[in-house]
């Protein structure tokens, strides 16, 4: 009863500003698209608030699962959601584009033209009006302005860069199986490095020995000698997993040195050339695949978007209630969001969990900004963390009973396993994540275990 309750008071309370209330939600990640779904079953099928989700791209994927994708252990065209089913669904609606600009003074969102893969424009550039706005556009991986990066280095950011890891990867694999002496050595072995030890670096390490491992049954026979692939995991920091507690760094060490895989910490990245890494003690580390996965920065285009206040990472600066600084029309959220941690100099940490709570928190707050009342403040809670290791798991579980407890194996797997079934309970259901659950495990004795094309 409670929802239709809200509609209706929220119709009463604001129907002498004209509605229906333009609410436009930028960015359809984990916590902008749990926001639009969650934002609509507070207000129930009420007309009096209008909201729109825009994203540059026409599905969803859990940017979590990224590197499995890149790995090829997992399809992505299986795995993602069409915004435009979901728009349906949920009773949103969803507008396809890419925000680059911002006119506060008229509440216009600014969106680029849309071309197709041969370059010709099939959407005009466009605008679309708000009256309340929240800005959840990610973030991206920083390059720190390092020589070569951006030219030789992989990233995994979005669902098209990891398909163009997995696409390279693969033809790597196939240069070296059928002999092609530009890239093999005496040892037939594939080189790659992986700068940045944190969890994307750390879990995508794990899946690409887990891949190579499996080769052989699939007839990539060239490549079982000395061993089909060399990882390289390169920390400029003292050791990998920074955030993590020391039991959870060291299980995963443990596990990465099992694995073959080389970690060298406490060394910075100089520059990256076509043949590998230079780091700035002077080394060079061989590799014919270089992905960077160290540190993150909110994209460019928000540095400075119409007078809103931003950080050196082009984060948008926020209040504790996620209501940006110079405009309580717009909010901001995710990892694209400075928002400060209470009682400390912190600010909260770019995680799923955060965007997980914050879009949870959004959705009532909204409301009551909407009634005139003051949004709700956020406050960080940490759960803890998991990283998933292919065919092992680690990691730390946080609460006010517990405590930290150190997990791993089945327990920590299961777990790991379940953050992604929340998200897709909020996404689409629970009937329907139950049903993709059950159906999952019967295909996976289908399906292969590895995607080869």
């Amino acid at each position: 009863m409670q929802q239709p309750i809200r509609a209706v008071f929220l119709a009463k309370e604001i129907a002498v500003n004209h509605l229906p209330h333009r609410i436009v939600i930028v960015g359809g990640g984990a916590g902008g698209l749990e926001l639009a779904a969650r934002l609509r079953r507070v207000i129930g099928n009420s007309s009096v608030v209008e909201l729109t989700l825009v994203d540059q791209n026409l599905s969803h994927l859990w940017k979590p699962l990224l590197h499995e994708v890149a790995a090829g252990t997992m399809d992505a065209s299986i795995e993602e959601c069409d915004y435009l089913t979901l728009a349906h669904r949920h009773g949103f609606r969803f507008r396809f584009g890419r925000m680059i600009g911002l006119d506060r003074s008229r509440k216009t969102i600014l969106l680029s033209a849309a071309n197709d893969n041969r370059g010709f424009e099939i959407i005009p550039p466009g605008s679309l009006a708000y009256d309340t706005l929240v800005i959840a556009v990610g973030s991206r991986s920083n390059d720190y302005g390092i020589e070569g990066v951006g030219e030789h280095c992989l990233f995994l950011d979005t669902r098209q860069q990891a398909d163009r890891f997995h696409e390279t990867l693969l033809q790597q694999f196939l240069k070296l199986q059928y002999g092609d002496n530009s890239l093999t050595d005496a040892s037939s072995t594939l080189k790659v490095a992986i700068i940045g030890a944190g969890a994307t670096g750390v879990e995508l390490a794990a899946e690409l020995h887990h891949v190579a491992g499996r080769l052989k049954a699939f007839g990539f026979n060239h490549l079982a000698g000395a061993g089909p692939i060399r990882i390289v995991l390169i920390e400029g920091s003292n050791r990998i997993l920074q955030a993590l507690p020391e039991r959870v760094v060291a299980a995963a060490e443990r596990e990465l040195h099992r694995r073959g895989v080389v970690i060298r910490t406490g060394d910075a990245v100089k520059a990256a050339t076509a043949e590998g890494i230079i780091l700035k003690s002077g080394e060079i580390i061989s590799a014919h695949l270089k992905v960077w996965a160290a540190g993150i920065k909110a994209p460019e285009f928000l540095k400075g978007l119409d007078g809103l206040e931003t950080n050196r990472l082009n984060q948008l600066v926020v209040h504790q209630n996620l209501m940006t600084t110079r405009d309580e029309n717009v909010f901001a959220m995710g990892d694209c969001a400075a928002c400060p941690q209470p009682g400390t100099d912190r600010l909260v940490p770019p995680r799923s969990q955060a965007a997980h709570q914050q879009a949870r928190l959004l959705a009532k707050s909204l409301v009551r900004h909407l009634e005139g009342k003051p949004a709700l403040k956020y406050i960080y809670r940490d759960y803890g963390s998991l990283i998933y290791l292919s065919s092992s798991t680690v990691g730390n579980l946080m609460g006010n009973l517990l405590g930290s407890r150190f997990i791993e194996g089945r327990l920590a797997r299961l777990i790991y396993f379940s953050l992604y079934r929340s998200h897709q309970r909020v996404v689409l259901g629970l009937l329907k994540t139950l049903l993709i659950t059950a159906t999952d495990r019967i295909t996976r004795r289908i399906r292969p275990r590895l995607k080869l094309h």
